[in-house]
Formats: structure tokens, sequence, C-alpha cells
């Protein structure tokens, strides 16, 4: 089978395509004809290895697959030749066949079609779990997102808006504010590119408690860090939950003075964390995001479907933040969903 794989840490450039051989399938696991494979800011990392994660090399990145199951490992009962399935891979999705381990696969829904499922698991799990369990939202909470017009930060705005809150949504350009109120954000704010000068970073503090409003944002949804941290938890509600979800513009250096006396909350967001940790809370927020698919609360937004030839462009374009919503790489003919 033909795999994208990367030899040495390097960039997106440097991925090769190698034939390798079908992978062995364990007793717990499943093969999957890979259909689609979904393209995260991870994956950018990965390669170069700086991401949490370092997989032996050679190894093909793509943390999240859409396909069929072509063969079932000696004790899966719940599964069967013919489902498609939905998967969280961590690396290996850039290949034309995975194994993958059967607790790890949901069945897609009929409605969803290969390019639609390749895009769900990764931003929405993670956006739920920031959401639900770390950041406790209800309705009428009001919501700011950082990079709301990637992966994640769409995925923060259909969730939130699905629970009842009030979404101002941050991004860097007006292409972007329209995306992100085409997701449902009830405004938006453009930010200038960092890094950000002092002046610049109080200006966008100014922003931000401006439309926090006298209450300040009860949630911060922060996919992005470095410079726009800062002025991010200035703008925060009493007792409110500051979200860290990652880093694309770097890790942030937060001064301490600020959580104090707001009394607010900077929590930490893993759902690989989740999944290692509480395997069973990870499968019920699975099941509740398929359930607010199947309500049509929650759609993938593939902006773009890259030739899987074309696989290393579409982790240049995520690793550049040039994307709108999620980018797919196609193994073939499928139904675009």
């Amino acid at each position: 089978m033909q795999a994208w794989v990367i030899e040495a840490a390097g960039g997106p450039e440097t991925l090769l395509l190698a034939d390798l051989p079908i992978p062995e399938v364990g007793p717990d696991d499943v093969l999957v004809q890979v259909a689609a494979c979904g393209i995260n800011f991870p994956d950018s990392l990965i390669i170069e290895d700086l991401y949490q994660t370092r997989p032996p090399r050679p190894f093909a990145p793509g943390g999240e697959i859409a396909g069929t199951i072509i063969a079932l490992g000696s004790t899966v009962t719940n599964l069967a030749p013919g489902d498609r399935v939905i998967a969280r891979t961590a690396w290996g999705g850039l290949a034309e066949q995975i194994a993958v381990p059967a607790a790890k696969c949901a069945v897609m829904p009929a409605a969803m079609g290969f390019a639609e499922g390749s895009a769900f698991l990764f931003t929405y799990a993670t956006s739920y779990h920031a959401l639900v369990q770390r950041g406790r939202i209800k309705p009428g909470d009001r919501l700011l997102v950082l990079g709301a017009a990637g992966g994640t930060g769409a995925a923060a705005i259909e969730l939130a808006k699905a629970f009842g809150a009030h979404v101002c949504a941050a991004v860097s350009s007006d292409e972007k504010a329209a995306f992100a109120r085409e997701c449902g954000a009830d405004e938006t704010i453009i930010y200038p590119a960092g890094p950000l000068d002092k002046d610049a970073a109080r200006a966008l503090g100014a922003q931000f408690k401006s439309a926090g409003g006298e209450r300040g944002f009860d949630l911060v949804y922060d996919p992005v860090g470095g410079d726009y941290a800062e002025p991010a938890l200035r703008a925060m509600a009493w007792k409110g939950r500051y979200l860290v979800v990652g880093f694309t513009a770097g890790i942030p250096r937060l001064p301490f003075n600020l959580p104090l006396l707001k009394g607010c909350e900077i929590v930490g967001v893993f759902n690989g964390g989740l999944n290692a940790n509480e395997p069973h809370v990870a499968a019920d927020n699975v099941r509740e995001l398929i359930a607010l698919f199947e309500q049509g609360k929650v759609r993938p937004r593939v902006s773009r479907v890259y030739a899987f030839a074309d696989a290393p462009q579409a982790i240049a374009a995520i690793a550049g933040r040039f994307a709108l919503g999620k980018l797919v790489v196609s193994m073939g003919e499928f139904d675009h969903g």
C-alpha cells in the first residue's frame, strides 16, 4: 500500500511517498481502508518532533480518518467488515490502510460523508471536552474564541451556540471573520498579526474588554496562545474559565496576578489525555457529538479536499495558518458528503 512517510524531522516538503506492507491486525484491532484523512495543526508539529508524541520513524502523519472496515481482529465483536467508521489515530492516517484499535472507532451516521467524517473527531471532541468538562458551559455564558476560523475554533463556535452561549469570534482577517459568522458567531473581532508589541497588546486587550462588556467573558477558548493570551485573560469575568487548547502562536507567559484578581481558572484542555485516562468519558462525548450531528446542530466545515498526491500541501497550509475550517486529504474517489 502507499503512504506518505517522514524519515527525519522536517517540514511537509520532506514527506516521501512510499510503498509499505499491509498493517498487521492485532486481536483488538480493525483494518480500515482509508477513504479520507483529516489534517490538523498537530500533523505539522509531529513531523518536526515538536509535538508531545514522537512516533518511531519512519511513520505516516495523519491523526484522524474515515473509511471502511475490511478485516477484524479475533476479539472484535461490535464491528463488522463493511462498516463505515471514523477514528482518531494519532498518526498513520495518510496511508491507504491502517490498523486501528476497535475501541477508537465509531460508526459513521448514514448522513455523514467520508470527508465530513475525517474532519469530525479531532476538532469537535477537543472542543466538546473543552467547553463541557473543562469549561462547564451553560446557557447565557459569554465566550471569546481565539483563532475562531480554524478547525477547533469553528467547532467551538458551533457547539457553544448549541449550548446557548453568546460567542465573540476573534480572527486575523475580514475573510476569517465572515467565515466565523457563517459558523454562528454573534460578533467578531479582527486582531493584528503577531508578534504584538506592548502598545498593540494593550489595544487588543481594550478591544476584548469592550466586547466582553461590563461583566467580561465567562469563557475564553484559546488554541492560539502567544501574545494574544494576556489581552484575552484581562477581559475575563469574575470566576471565568480560560481554556488552554493550543499554541499556534507560541507558548505564552502570563502574569499570575490576573487570575488572582479575577478569581478565574486557567484550565488545560488535552483530549488525548482524556482518552487515555477517562476513556468512558471520551466515548460518551463522541456519542453526544454524533447525536448533535444527527440533530443538525453541528457540521464539519471542510473548506478544501486535497488529492492524496497533494497531502504535503495540505499540511503546509495548516502550518501556515491559511485554512478556513478543516482540510481533508482524499485517498481516492469517495462521497464528499
